[in-house]
């Protein structure tokens, strides 16, 4: 069987997946979600099995593997906790604008103890004062003698109380726009740094996102991670591409565990008096139908992505936006439909499809928004600049 990402079925990377999947992961996520706690027995058990460091180069201690995989993985994830997904999403889009780097002084060191478990990064992009518009901070860095002092509230904070580091972002001195911006490592544990209040959301409720507040925070120039005033093509040339990738994989994920969870119902339930199933009512298997069929429509689309990106072709940009919209819409109908098939049900725990319901819902506010993204889309096909 060909997977849809075009990664070997039965390569070793994902079998190791699925197996801390089924050991660990999966009895975790249930208590992630009702407690609205960070999962950290199944980050423990990724980081042990090197899977922190799964794009981190082999040089480097890493896995070495390419976006494909990535998304492999991050759609493993996403089948049995879509919270563990979303850390590992953002832990792996940051480690490699940290790789990306050519200025920052610590690179190879962070990048070593991320391919040994004993790192997570994640990204401080966002703002209250620009809000889902992470390309804009008003947060400002300021030239104080020969390195950087910054203040910044930042909002939406992914596994905040939990990572090592944050990849951040804020305008360069004198900056005349947002969009001169300059990309900066983080050190959780650094004076100034705080997170202002926990995490308690419709979805997603273990991915630890809160805000964090930098009060006249030192940056170093070694601490950069973007060359001053070029933070934007980090933005678009590595965050992005990465980020939309993984989330769209995470959101086929989670449109996958809610078509496996609606045939089961359907096939083991049914009716005593009769003796029939639920899937023996057309309309339930009509609705089924639907859900594989966007399912594999998103995946696919995903895949062709991931071709465009490995070729480095012209179109790759497009693509991965419209991969990103695609798997979000299509995580939105699948579990709409799912709720539907499975009646009541899926209004009660026991099916986990409400979860999953509640999880994709993070999708489309998540930074780029579905309507951002489809701004995006529609200037890259007028021939229009993104920003």
């Amino acid at each position: 069987m060909v997977h849809a990402y075009g990664v070997e079925p039965d390569h070793e990377i994902l079998n190791t997946t699925k197996r801390v999947v089924d050991d660990v992961i999966a009895s975790h996520s249930g208590s992630a979600d009702r407690e609205a706690r960070f999962p950290a027995e199944s980050i423990k058990a990724l980081a042990a099995e090197g899977l922190l460091g799964l794009c981190v180069g082999v040089a480097l201690g890493g896995r070495g593997q390419s976006p494909r995989m990535f998304a492999a993985v991050a759609e493993e994830l996403a089948m049995a906790d879509p919270s563990t997904a979303m850390i590992f999403v953002m832990h792996v889009t940051a480690a490699q604008a940290i790789a990306a780097s050519d200025v920052l002084e610590r690179r190879d060191d962070v990048l070593r103890d991320i391919a040994a478990g004993r790192h997570l990064t994640t990204l401080a992009f966002s703002e209250s004062g620009s809000r889902s518009q992470f390309w804009a901070p008003v947060s400002r860095l300021e030239e104080a003698g020969g390195d950087f002092e910054t203040s910044a509230a930042k909002s939406w904070v992914t596994a905040a109380n939990h990572a090592d580091s944050y990849v951040s972002s804020g305008q360069k001195p004198g900056a005349a726009s947002p969009l001169e911006s300059t990309i900066y490592f983080v050190q959780t544990k650094s004076p100034g740094v705080h997170v202002t209040s926990a995490f308690d959301g419709l979805g997603l409720r273990g991915n630890d996102s809160a805000p964090v507040s930098f009060d006249h925070l030192k940056v170093q120039q070694g601490d950069l991670i973007s060359k001053s005033g070029e933070g934007a093509n980090t933005m678009l040339q590595v965050v992005l591409p990465f980020f939309s990738i993984g989330s769209a994989a995470m959101a086929n994920g989670i449109a996958r565990a809610a078509v496996a969870r609606t045939a089961a119902h359907l096939s083991g339930t049914g009716f005593e008096h009769d003796g029939t199933k639920l899937r023996d009512l057309p309309v339930l298997r009509a609705r089924i139908a639907q859900m594989s069929m966007q399912t594999e429509q998103s995946r696919a689309l995903l895949g062709l992505t991931l071709t465009h990106v490995e070729a480095g072709s012209e179109v790759a940009p497009l693509y991965v936006l419209q991969s990103r919209l695609a798997a979000v819409e299509s995580a939105l109908a699948v579990t709409d439909l799912a709720m539907k098939a499975c009646g009541g049900a899926a209004f009660s725990k026991q099916l986990g499809i409400e979860r999953f319901f509640r999880d994709a819902r993070a999708g489309w506010v998540m930074a780029p928004t579905a309507d951002h993204l489809r701004e995006f889309i529609g200037r890259v096909l007028t021939g229009l600049p993104l920003f």
